[in-house]
């Protein structure tokens, strides 16, 4: 059973790094730091978009709108580390 969380802690950590290379892939493409018009560029953003997105866009729904200002990320980041915590702390040390 330990097996099966380790798998889930790196999952949840491999998306956590998916998160944020999907943030600073957006930074990169708003200020026009990359080329928009290369297809291997826009496939990475395409394939950073469909990975994170079905997870963010539950979280735009319910938070107010900032003005340009995206904080679904850190609230995403907030939840994943949550949930390592509790997983950590309560089940990880009961399981035999």
């Amino acid at each position: 059973m330990r097996a099966i969380l380790d798998v889930v802690f790196i999952i949840l950590n491999l998306y956590t790094w998916v998160i944020i290379a999907n943030v600073i892939f957006s930074w990169l493409y708003a200020f026009n730091v990359v080329n928009s018009h290369n297809q291997f560029i826009a496939m990475i953003g395409q394939t950073l978009y469909n990975l994170t997105e079905p997870l963010l866009r539950p979280i735009r729904r319910f938070l107010p709108a900032m003005g340009g200002l995206d904080l679904s990320p850190i609230v995403l980041l907030l939840g994943i580390f949550l949930i390592e915590r509790v997983i950590g702390l309560y089940i990880y040390p009961y399981v035999f």
